[in-house]
């Protein structure tokens, strides 16, 4: 099955001093990394653009973290850019299992009717943004909400991909 989005650029992989410092970012909650990893994401030509949508998180997910980190990055992406960020067009409507250690199909039922879009974008070109990308199973579940709210296209930002091809 072909994926929702139109593309899907990364940073860099997923590996060595990157993911070190992703997990720092994340696990260990240093929250001012999102400044220098979010310049990362200007090397990319978001040209035609119209928002930003950060990649959600469960209420219980952003309890336990205390910062959603594809916000951040966003946050950080639309100061530079100047282009509008939307905060609340996407939801995590229901609790997950962590997608660490799953295979590429446990990751897509795990994701199943897990978000869903809290508005309309009638014709807008959309940007994704999340920190990694394993199986695009959350970049896929995430456009298709977008598309089925009306986003024109949905393309797909993130720091770092996983080697996992």
């Amino acid at each position: 099955m072909p994926p929702y989005f139109a593309k899907a650029e990364s940073f860099g992989l997923f590996d060595g001093t990157l993911a070190t410092v992703i997990h720092f970012f994340k696990f260990q909650r240093i929250k001012r990394l999102h400044r220098p990893l979010g310049e990362f994401l200007l090397d990319f030509d978001i040209a035609g653009i119209d928002a930003l949508i950060p990649v959600p998180l469960s209420v219980r997910g952003l309890r336990e973290r205390g910062f959603n980190q594809s916000l951040l990055l966003a946050k950080h992406l639309s100061e530079r850019t100047k282009t509008p960020l939307i905060m609340d067009g996407l939801l995590k409507k229901t609790e997950t299992v962590p997608q660490i250690g799953l295979s590429r199909n446990e990751r897509r039922a795990n994701l199943k009717g897990a978000f869903r879009a809290d508005r309309k974008f009638p014709g807008k070109r959309l940007l994704l943004v999340d920190d990694v990308m394993t199986t695009c199973s959350t970049a896929n579940a995430c456009s298709k909400e977008l598309l089925l709210a009306g986003a024109a296209e949905v393309v797909v930002l993130t720091l770092a991909r996983a080697n996992y091809y």
